[in-house]
């Protein structure tokens, strides 16, 4: 049904997917005809469409991928960063929102996650954008850059995360001295909301800071597992490497019955860069 007078969509939209907010323009949403946000909000009435309790319109995707689906519909283009591990779901995406042509490069990507070059062709991003005329500079990289794929997409790759702790030390009864182990009540992340994502992904706590917008910075998120290691071996994986640490002085909770445990805690915060 198409729209009617008085129940058009106004120039500027506002979308919820997924708990994510977006705001961008209706030419943008009806840029690809025939696609699912086309017949939405050309062949639809707003009060046809759901909404959200604010009254966003919302749908029930991926809100974190659904910015590369924005990208996409704003020039044909698409720059994924450096590392991205989910071309599958962000396929899946494509094909929910009809959008044959992303999901045909998409489909590019060979299952085990490398591209397929038949003839030796360009690196990956450069076949996810529409053909243009490009100039790329060589450089001369260090060996352990040198597998670095030649194209980066500038803002999605580069930038710091932190990650923070409160560890805690626990000293038994003179019978038990030696009885020493960490424990860590939670992993603190505080950088910009897409890298944070990309990083951590579904491991991401985000109820102390829902609904921000990709671009927007946090302090409140935290991981769902308490093991530093598996922290860093994530940052490791997609190209971060730290850059500084700092830690406060260990202080002792605890009374002076000597059959009592000793606490010792101390805050860290560990510094990555990509």
């Amino acid at each position: 049904m198409a729209q009617t007078d008085g129940q058009s969509f106004p120039e500027i939209v506002e979308v919820n997917v997924g708990g994510q907010v977006y705001v961008t323009s209706l030419d943008t949403l009806t840029a690809v005809p025939n696609s699912l946000l086309w017949s939405k909000f050309t062949q639809s009435a707003p009060g046809q469409l759901a909404k959200d309790s604010k009254g966003r319109f919302f749908f029930d995707r991926d809100g974190f991928l659904f910015r590369y689906i924005l990208d996409y519909l704003r020039d044909r283009e698409l720059l994924l960063p450096e590392f991205f591990k989910e071309r599958k779901r962000l396929r899946k995406e494509a094909d929910f929102f009809q959008l044959p042509e992303l999901s045909r490069r998409l489909a590019a990507v060979s299952k085990d996650g490398s591209y397929a070059e038949p003839d030796g062709g360009e690196p990956e991003e450069a076949e996810l954008t529409s053909p243009v005329t490009t100039t790329t500079t060589t450089t001369t990289i260090s060996p352990s850059s040198s597998s670095d794929r030649a194209l980066r997409s500038p803002g999605n790759n580069s930038g710091y995360i932190t990650i923070g702790y409160r560890g805690s030390y626990t000293i038994g009864r003179d019978i038990q001295a030696d009885a020493k182990f960490r424990r860590v009540a939670r992993i603190t992340v505080c950088s910009k909301i897409s890298l944070a994502k990309e990083v951590f992904g579904e491991t991401l706590n985000e109820s102390r800071d829902p609904d921000r917008p990709p671009d927007k910075y946090t302090s409140r998120y935290y991981l769902k597992y308490n093991f530093l290691e598996q922290a860093f071996d994530r940052l490791a994986e997609t190209g971060f490497h730290m850059v500084a640490c700092n830690s406060t002085g260990t202080c002792s909770y605890g009374s002076n019955d000597p059959g009592e445990d000793k606490l010792w805690t101390s805050y860290t915060e560990y510094i990555f860069s990509r």
